[in-house]
């Protein structure tokens, strides 16, 4: 095995430089620290990751807690790219992921035990019930926790600019001539709260006032009910000329029920989903949709996780909004002309 003591000879370097750079110190410069981890790489030097625990305090994992109600998991477009963008970062910071399910060999735990069971310095936390006694009981604790689209008193968050995006997928929908909009958004959140004000809101300074019979809730990601609910707008006496649904994966079954009856889209009706992932790019005619910014939601999530557990007196705990862009697809139609 490489020793540090054999890096720093080949270097020309202290023992003490060569450890600095392995372990991300920043007072060396930045020149020397590329070399000898250059160097170190090409020598097949590998850490002792005990070691390094026992010296630093610190297990270099960071925990996932991810549930979703539809129990999806990784299929999940939206948080798989998230995710994965999380991890790619973290990985490059030199940290390990272990997921937080609360169980270990089939012995139940609460979140906040099984953190600690494996010893992570810090989670980060998505797309689970916040309102549960056990992630209160985790945000509560000692652990560094950085939330993803939800915001703790004295916690760091990470957001879509959810308020941002409908504004702007309304403003296009409604730039391109229609009024008879409807909505059928996910079930209650502090993500659907802001998206259903700034739906109204939005419709609100353009004169605009959509009647109840328009607005409906659906859980996220199911394309089985967004089907249901698009086929009792179709059904209404004055139907809208444009569907907005929670996410594309819902739009899915919108499009469904929409084909089943011999429409077309969007000569006979425009819809728009939310998201942006990729099957929504290729669907005939492709799906306007506000695509999350993931890789940046992810990226900025790893950072402020890391420097919590790094430097936890000069983090700042505050919350971080993403914006998303638009995507305007052809599947709104511009019934101006």
């Amino acid at each position: 095995m490489v020793s540090m003591k054999e890096i720093s000879k080949r270097c020309n370097v202290s023992v003490a430089t060569v450890s600095k750079a392995l372990n991300g110190y920043t007072d060396i410069g930045e020149e020397t620290r590329k070399f000898i981890l250059k160097t170190a790489a090409e020598m097949g030097y590998f850490p002792n990751s005990s070691a390094r625990a026992l010296k630093t305090k610190r297990s270099y994992n960071l925990g996932v807690l991810f549930v979703d109600e539809a129990l999806s998991g990784l299929t999940h477009d939206y948080f798989n790219h998230v995710l994965e963008s999380f991890k790619r970062e973290a990985e490059e910071r030199g940290y390990d992921i272990t997921f937080t399910n609360g169980r270990v060999s089939g012995r139940k735990m609460s979140y906040y035990e099984h953190c600690r069971y494996r010893g992570v310095d810090g989670v980060i936390i998505a797309c689970v019930n916040f309102y549960s006694d056990e992630v209160q009981e985790l945000v509560r604790s000692d652990i560094p926790v950085v939330t993803i689209d939800h915001v703790f008193d004295g916690r760091i968050a990470v957001v879509s600019n959810n308020i941002s995006g409908i504004e702007k997928l309304v403003t296009y929908v409604y730039e391109q001539g229609h009024r008879r909009i409807a909505y059928i958004h996910g079930e209650d959140s502090s993500v659907t709260r802001n998206r259903v004000t700034s739906f109204y809101r939005t419709l609100q300074s353009f004169g605009v006032e959509p009647p109840e019979e328009y607005i409906r809730e659906i859980p996220y990601r199911d394309a089985d009910r967004a089907a249901e609910e698009t086929a009792k707008l179709l059904n209404l006496e004055t139907p809208p000329t444009c569907i907005l649904y929670p996410d594309d994966y819902s739009a899915l079954g919108g499009i469904n029920e929409i084909r089943d009856r011999g429409m077309r889209i969007p000569a006979d009706i425009s819809i728009a989903g939310y998201d942006g992932i990729m099957a929504a790019r290729i669907l005939e005619p492709k799906l306007t949709t506000l695509c999350q910014d993931t890789e940046a939601i992810g990226k900025t999530a790893a950072d402020k996780l890391i420097d919590l557990v790094e430097h936890p007196k000069t983090t700042l705990i505050d919350r971080y909004v993403i914006e998303g862009t638009l995507f305007r697809g052809a599947s709104v139609k511009n019934i101006n002309q």
